[in-house]
């Protein structure tokens, strides 16, 4: 039987070319929001989840986050995909017959420079890859969408020019979830990485006690972020990944030092780095 894996937006999206980078052997399965990406893993629709976490341009993506640590599921591998994004009308279409072109809010600023050289109008839609739908279904020559050749290639559509995008490294980091952890050693020639989330103990300078651990330990330390938990201005909640594998004698004795000074430590996923982590 086929394996699915989740992804949150429409075939087509940028999550679902990470899919099938990735995991080429499975079927993607589109989801309309993150919530229900994770339950299709849960409920067993699904084997693994594809979570897209940041963007080199755009940060952090909003609500992962908060999602992870409640979400049940492990990080067991990471994904980069180089956002390309392409100018898409209908078979026959020309450049010039162009008047407007559809895209997700955060993709149209990307393109400014292309829209604004050829006089073509933006226009906001929900999900990049339904634009790309809705332009095949709508017929119009003159109306076009920004989006991802694979989407071209699901509803048929010409790609009128490639990669119009402004920024030349705009990459999205993926995780990839599973419902049961891998702690084994599978090291791509790349390192591991740990995810984990913690809330430090309400005391003086608990943070900077918590992370002294890691300095003394030589554990070099990619990712601190902090948000706010249940609604309160003082519970804080921080979301870190170190290089290594808790296995590994100097973290093992980092994170001992951070169980001292927190109130909860829980990892998220040991997984190995992928080959694509150091965007060129």
């Amino acid at each position: 039987m086929t394996q699915r894996i989740a992804f949150q937006g429409e075939p087509g999206a940028y999550s679902h070319e990470a899919c099938r980078n990735s995991r080429p052997e499975m079927e993607a399965l589109p989801c309309s929001t993150f919530e229900e990406t994770i339950q299709a893993v849960k409920s067993g629709q699904a084997e693994l989840a594809m979570l897209p976490v940041e963007n080199t341009t755009y940060g952090r993506v909003a609500d992962i986050h908060r999602l992870l640590p409640n979400s049940g599921l492990h990080i067991i591998d990471e994904a980069f995909v180089r956002v390309h994004i392409n100018l898409l009308a209908v078979k026959g279409a020309k450049l010039e017959d162009v008047t407007e072109a559809h895209s997700h809010l955060v993709l149209l600023p990307q393109c400014a420079s292309f829209l604004s050289e050829n006089s073509i109008r933006g226009r906001v839609s929900p999900d990049n890859a339904r634009a790309a739908r809705e332009v095949a279904e709508a017929g119009n020559p003159a109306s076009a969408a920004l989006a991802s050749e694979l989407a071209a290639e699901i509803y048929g559509l010409d790609i009128l020019a490639r990669h119009v995008e402004d920024n030349d490294n705009n990459t999205t980091r993926f995780l990839i979830m599973a419902p049961e952890a891998k702690f084994d050693r599978r090291d791509s020639g790349h390192g591991m990485v740990t995810s984990f989330v913690f809330q430090v103990r309400n005391i003086p300078a608990a943070l900077y006690k918590a992370m002294g651990g890691f300095a003394t330990n030589g554990v070099n330390m990619t990712k601190l972020e902090s948000y706010m938990v249940d609604g309160s201005f003082t519970a804080t909640q921080f979301y870190a990944e170190v290089e290594g594998h808790p296995d590994d004698p100097s973290l093992q004795l980092a994170l001992e030092e951070l169980d001292y000074f927190t109130n909860s430590v829980n990892i998220l996923g040991v997984y190995p780095a992928a080959k694509t982590r150091h965007v060129e």
